[in-house]
This record gives C-alpha cells, structure tokens and sequence, in this order.
C-alpha cells in the first residue's frame, strides 16, 4: 500500500525507484516518499519500541507532531521519520528506547 497524499507534501509523485535500508534490510522506496510512507508500502509499521515497556509504535500523526515514528537514521536517533523524505543508500533502524546517542558524539 502506498501512500499518495501527505498532509504537509500533499500529493506525492512518485519519483525514481531508490533503496533504502531498514536493519540492513533493502526495501524499495520512491524518491519523495517520506521514510515512513515506503516502509508501510513495504509492509514495515513498527518504527521503535517504548523505553520502559518495549511497545512498538508506528505511524500516527503523519505530520511530525507526536514522537510514535521515531527512528535512527543516518546514526542519528530521533528522527522523525513520517517528514523525512527518503534518498538512496538512507540507512534507518528501528529504534529502541531513547536511541543510542553515542555514535552522534564520537
């Protein structure tokens, strides 16, 4: 299931075929698909899990509001993945509690 229309980008065209890559896994994504419109055409809803209780969470706002679509992206933790548009080679990780903001400072 892809997603055509955003609240902020409003219609999306798709663009060229890129590959992103969740946990190291190549998923096929659209150049101007936001990160998480191409994981759920993909089939992948969960973006992290909660810090205390391990929950996934997934997409629920879709305008960069709320924090569910929290991924680690590039390394960087918290990125808020329902706004961020996809490029080639983008590596994005589910993202586990608060994120490891280690490989940001070394």
């Amino acid at each position: 299931m892809r997603i055509n229309e955003h609240p902020i980008f409003g219609v999306i065209e798709s663009g060229e075929k890129v590959t992103i890559y969740l946990d190291s896994e190549p998923v096929e994504a659209h150049e101007g698909d936001t990160i998480t419109s191409a994981l759920w055409a993909a089939g992948k809803k969960v973006s992290r899990y909660t810090p205390e209780r391990c929950e996934p969470r997934g997409l629920f706002c879709a305008i960069g509001y709320c924090s569910d679509c929290l991924m680690v992206v590039d390394d960087m933790p918290n990125t808020r993945t329902c706004i961020t548009p996809v490029r080639d080679g983008m590596r994005v990780e589910i993202q586990q509690g608060n994120g490891n903001w280690e490989k940001v400072y070394e």
